[in-house]
């Protein structure tokens, strides 16, 4: 019986991870690892195992890892935090306990030298998983596309979409993504290493303006902002500058096509094409 261990249960890519895991396997073989025991109260009523464990608390992590053959690391998400540090502890912790195999929420087009700073966190993750002694899978997912809310601009009261200059991104449903972690954590097929998991078509904020035009029946414009306006216009919003600072450079490792890769396996693995930008954007325009 192959025991399937979760980090990060209590977030939204864990959670819905975790909802696709009890409609595909009995409740016996999941176990989730959160740090607040409490917020997981819905899937321990299930009959889940949930167990305390933290990225910086090596002796819960173990305990929480106990009996899994295979472990999902969902990577950390605090801009602040040391996190190949965390991560390094949450793999050690995993083959401490004897997990067989280390699947981990990357990123798409993973590299040391991008300027957007998770990318560095994420390559240096992949190198520690290779060098782990286990199978793993890197699952370099595309840009979460509900991380346009934050890069949009209120376009919807302005009728303008203003940012900085950008490039073509696979922008993709993160509903979709925990879907095909547990389809991977449950197959018969390994897949070792990278795998690229994006939706089916890159698109520029100029094409958003379009779609968010056609869907909307009002002229919606692209406006090209300069990058130190935009990020002056952030943190005088109330966007944490650390935060505003990296979301600007998602634009400039826009700009090198670093986000423009598309890949089929996403929809091979869902069995149906993945959610669009155009889907999302019909989301935002019903609510």
């Amino acid at each position: 019986m192959i025991m399937i261990v979760i980090t990060g249960a209590t977030g939204a890519l864990g959670g819905a991870a975790v909802e696709h895991l009890l409609e595909r396997v009995p409740v016996d073989r999941i176990g989730v690892s959160v740090r607040d025991v409490a917020k997981a109260r819905r899937f321990a009523d299930r009959g889940v195992r949930v167990r305390g464990g933290s990225y910086d608390d090596p002796a819960a992590l173990r305990d929480s890892f106990e009996g899994a053959e295979r472990v999902l690391l969902v990577s950390q998400n605090d801009p602040a935090g040391d996190g190949i540090g965390l991560h390094r502890t949450a793999i050690e912790a995993a083959v401490a306990a004897g997990a067989r195999r280390i699947l981990y929420t990357s990123h798409q087009n993973t590299r040391a030298d991008s300027p957007f700073a998770p990318a560095h966190e994420h390559a240096a993750t992949e190198a520690l998983l290779a060098k782990s002694g286990v199978a793993w899978t890197a699952l370099r997912n595309g840009f979460y596309a509900h991380s346009l809310d934050w890069l949009l601009g209120p376009w919807r009261q302005t009728g303008v979409i203003a940012a900085p200059a950008d490039g073509p991104a696979s922008w993709t449903d993160r509903a979709d993504a925990a879907e095909a972690a547990a389809i991977l954590l449950t197959g018969q097929r390994p897949f070792d290493g990278p795998v690229t998991l994006t939706a089916r078509r890159a698109v520029t904020f100029d094409d958003i303006a379009t779609t968010a035009t056609e869907l909307t029946g009002r002229e919606i414009t692209r406006v090209v902002v300069e990058d130190d306006q935009w990020l002056a216009d952030r943190i005088a919003a109330g966007t944490p500058e650390p935060m505003a600072a990296m979301l600007l450079k998602f634009f400039h490792a826009a700009r090198r096509g670093h986000f423009a890769d598309t890949d089929p396996l996403l929809a091979e693995l869902l069995g149906r094409e993945p959610r669009t930008v155009t889907d999302f954007l019909t989301g935002r325009v019903g609510a």
